[in-house]
């Protein structure tokens, strides 16, 4: 499949397919007869794989390593652990900050309700 059918299947856009691949993140993409790349669904399920990973925050330079890993096979799995474990534990601290953010929302909302109603009499 060409860039533009990989691009709406795993939800990035062609040019951030062709900066992950520029950036060594992919491995590589075959071409057809005609130059143009061909995305097998191999290469969609990974390009889908690091569309979650940069939307829980991950950094560029962490996918990065991550991908050299993956490519580089099973003997590295260990570190992958380690590098998914890490990520976790960020997204955990997170989602606790996200989550007194939204109490303060709620308590400033309360206030306001109560002030409004009050105004309102």
């Amino acid at each position: 499949m060409r860039i533009a059918e990989a691009a709406t299947l795993c939800g990035l856009s062609p040019d951030t397919i062709r900066y992950y691949e520029k950036s060594d993140m992919l491995p590589p993409i075959a071409r057809g007869a005609d130059g143009y790349r061909q995305y097998t669904q191999e290469n969609v399920n990974w390009l889908t794989i690091l569309y979650w990973l940069r939307q829980t925050g991950m950094s560029m330079k962490v996918m990065q390593r991550y991908a050299v890993l993956v490519h580089a096979g099973d003997q590295t799995v260990a570190e992958r652990i380690e590098i998914l474990e890490k990520h976790g534990i960020k997204l955990k601290e997170r989602r606790e900050e996200l989550d007194r953010c939204e109490e303060l929302l709620a308590r400033k909302l309360n206030a306001y309700s109560t002030i409004k109603s009050q105004t309102n009499s």
